[in-house]
């Protein structure tokens, strides 16, 4: 028999938004009745997010302290004519992490998992086996809404844990390394010492098509492995995926393709960076805002969502028209020329850079120089 379920904030979609949603609200309201539907049976997916100290403030990195599998002092790129260490704190997250995390801090009865969502409004969600949770308000963090909506080149990459017979030798990641033959767009391999004899290793491509070969990509991972030296004896973690990177579009048409009227998170609100695709700072910096709300009615979270999705969107056009001169105006086998250019600046302008908080100075500093694409064919992407 069909049941109501009441409660104070629904949160629809168990991923790395709607997970630190639920987090940061039991931390500032430890008395809300918080629910959480995910469709699987665990929260988080299978993922491994990596992120930057730079990407998160002080006052966030609470949230995210407990998560944190793996921490490293600097980092390194790779290119044909450029390599180089830059200083900076990264820091991986696994979704078992996550996952953990999330049922210490909440109540059983408030993860609602293996539990599929027909639909959600701005204070209920109706489950696909009747029963229906009515709330003060709900936060969708489903996932993307209508990406086809958005003018997107793609992020798609396959990435394996290989356990090897000897030390790899490698203290940090290396967040690129493009020596590799460039496939299917600018191609760089990405690296993660999960342990002296532990490497997670992730083939990726900045890609016009979301087309992803995974036996090809696999093949690729184990030649990569074999040129390195490393003798794979086991592979653990698994996962593939496909960013958007974002050159333009219409932001409103994509909110409201979520759904009307009812708050959103995450890649469903349009909150990832224009060019990695990466979407947890985003997703630490929206837990926040809700977090320190009183007030928790269904339309004011969606206004307050929205106006930050919006302002958000609005600040980064910057990004998406490096965006639109990399996939417009570079071809294919040449765009790594834009990031090897882009790795001989300062440490500080790169951190701001993925923070997507970029100053005039730092973009003035990304434009001036010599370009690494065409002048008149970089000015006809950007108008065009």
């Amino acid at each position: 028999m069909a049941s109501t379920l009441p409660c104070d904030v629904a949160i629809v979609g168990g991923g790395l938004a709607g997970a630190l949603i639920a987090l940061a609200l039991k931390a500032r309201h430890p008395a809300l009745d918080v629910r959480l539907i995910e469709g699987d049976d665990r929260i988080g997916g299978n993922h491994v997010w990596s992120f930057f100290g730079s990407d998160i403030d002080a006052r966030d990195r609470p949230l995210l302290a407990p998560i944190v599998a793996h921490a490293w002092r600097g980092y390194e790129v790779a290119f044909p004519h450029h390599a180089r260490r830059v200083d900076a704190t990264y820091y991986s997250v696994h979704s078992a992490g996550l996952d953990q995390a999330v049922r210490a801090a909440l109540p059983a009865h408030a993860l609602m998992l293996g539990r599929k969502v027909l639909g959600a409004s701005a204070t209920a969600v109706v489950l696909a086996d009747g029963d229906r949770v009515e709330a003060t308000g709900v936060i969708d963090a489903r996932g993307p809404a209508d990406l086809s909506l958005l003018d997107c080149g793609w992020q798609k990459f396959v990435g394996r844990e290989l356990v090897l017979a000897e030390p790899h030798g490698h203290e940090r990641p290396t967040v690129m390394d493009a020596r590799v033959a460039q496939i299917d767009g600018y191609r760089f391999v990405y690296l993660l010492p999960f342990g002296p004899d532990r490497m997670f290793v992730e083939d990726t491509y900045y890609s016009d098509t979301t087309a992803i070969d995974h036996d090809a990509l696999d093949g690729r991972i184990e030649a990569y492995a074999a040129a390195a030296g490393w003798t794979v004896t086991a592979r653990g973690h698994a996962e593939s995926g496909v960013l958007p990177v974002a050159m333009g579009g219409d932001f409103e048409a994509y909110w409201r393709s979520g759904g009307a009227r009812v708050a959103k998170a995450g890649m469903r609100a349009g909150l990832f960076h224009p060019t990695t695709g990466y979407s947890l700072p985003d997703a630490v910096r929206t837990a926040r805002l809700i977090a320190t709300r009183r007030d928790f009615a269904g339309l004011d979270l969606h206004d307050t969502t929205h106006r930050f999705a919006r302002q958000t969107w609005q600040r980064r056009g910057f990004y998406r028209m490096l965006d639109t001169m990399l996939f417009k105006a570079a071809e294919p086998a040449e765009r790594y020329r834009v990031l090897e250019r882009f790795y001989r600046l300062s440490p500080g302008l790169i951190g701001r850079f993925y923070a997507g908080r970029s100053t005039l100075m730092d973009k003035a500093r990304i434009l001036t120089g010599k370009p690494p694409v065409p002048i008149a064919r970089a000015i006809k992407a950007i108008r065009a």
